[in-house]
């Protein structure tokens, strides 16, 4: 079992960002001495209200600094908004920073302002994500490739600037839709499964996933991620108590945003943190959490755990106490699960 930290770069305004931004080093130095596999951050722009982000590729060569020789992750990055030699070569830069250490997460995205500020037509979201990311793939291949698309023409170009991982860097596919896990079997290395889901809708999704990639004559991937949202302390009530309003604000936020729109009909994200909190998220002791967690990779094979315990509003040091639980108590257990082989996962 692999264990990775996603960072929360996220703030209320007025904010200090040089403050912040000590504060993310100081998490990815705590992961690095404890012991943990990769460090990560997500990707938005045109935060609203007063939310207040640093963006994800100068954040991640910042933080590479002071990462030991963890493995650097973009979780996720949204391709459709970008130019795919912005890409390619944004990408490939990272990973030489990295050393060959990388993981490019990749999604649709789904917020209309991010759209309109990219010039991108929703209802072409995902012709352009999929003809970028064949792009990409030609390019770090050494193809010549010719391509026309608004914003982008290219004429037998080759890139000279390729990433140390050949043929290419991981691809981890997030993916919330029934739609979107089927494209992730198909396009990805793996499906990067979501944390705002509950348990019971991963574990359907996965029988979809599994299922496509039968369909497409396409191996079951080694590697099985997912992202939890998580929080360590003494007492399950202590780690309500430092946890909770943050929790259930970037929840509130995600729900403004209409990320429940682009997830299963059932799911539905604009609930209390009571409800929020039943099947989804991983809160209490150390031994609490290895329980909650125990079912994701007896039951859906997943192999690497991605975590985030620090929430936009909340105190470092709150962060830093969870992850100081989490290095010294749960990660010497679950390095001991045994995931099941994709190949013999069983569809309800």
């Amino acid at each position: 079992m692999k264990i990775g930290i996603i960072l929360n770069n996220q703030s209320h305004l007025p904010a200090d960002l040089v403050k912040n931004l000590d504060g993310q080093m100081a998490m990815v130095r705590a992961a690095r001495d404890g012991g943990w596999d990769a460090f990560l951050a997500s990707m938005h722009y045109l935060n609203d209200g007063d939310v207040v982000a640093l963006q994800q590729v100068p954040l991640l060569a910042r933080l590479q600094a002071e990462a030991g020789d963890m493995t650097m992750g973009v979780a996720i990055f949204l391709l459709n908004l970008h130019n795919p030699v912005y890409t390619a070569e944004t990408m490939a830069t990272l990973d030489v920073i990295a050393r060959g250490r990388f993981v490019l997460g990749i999604g649709l995205g789904y917020r209309d302002v991010e759209f309109d500020a990219f010039g991108v037509p929703k209802g072409q979201r995902v012709r352009r994500f999929t003809e970028y990311l064949d792009v990409i793939k030609r390019l770090w291949a050494g193809e010549a490739v010719s391509y026309e698309a608004p914003g982008c023409r290219l004429n037998e170009v080759r890139l000279n600037l390729l990433p140390v991982q050949r043929p290419r860097p991981p691809l981890w596919m997030a993916a919330n839709h029934d739609n979107a896990v089927r494209r992730a079997a198909r396009l990805g290395d793996c499906w990067y499964i979501n944390p705002h889901a509950t348990f019971a809708t991963n574990r359907r999704q996965m029988g979809l996933y599994v299922a496509e990639r039968r369909a497409a004559g396409l191996a079951m991937p080694s590697e099985v991620p997912c992202r939890k949202e998580i929080f360590c302390a003494e007492t399950r009530q202590q780690a309500l108590e430092m946890a909770a309003p943050f929790m259930g604000e970037k929840y509130r936020i995600y729900s403004r945003w209409g990320q429940d729109k682009v997830m299963p009909e059932d799911e539905r994200l604009d609930l209390p943190f009571e409800e929020l909190l039943k099947d989804r998220f991983v809160i209490g002791t150390p031994e609490d959490c290895h329980g909650q967690l125990r079912p994701y990779w007896e039951e859906l094979g997943v192999t690497t755990f991605v975590f985030r315990t620090h929430f936009i509003g909340m105190p470092i040091e709150n962060a830093l106490h969870s992850m100081k639980l989490i290095s010294s108590e749960l990660l010497p257990e679950l390095r001991k699960a045994s995931p099941i082989a994709l190949e013999d996962f069983q569809a309800e």
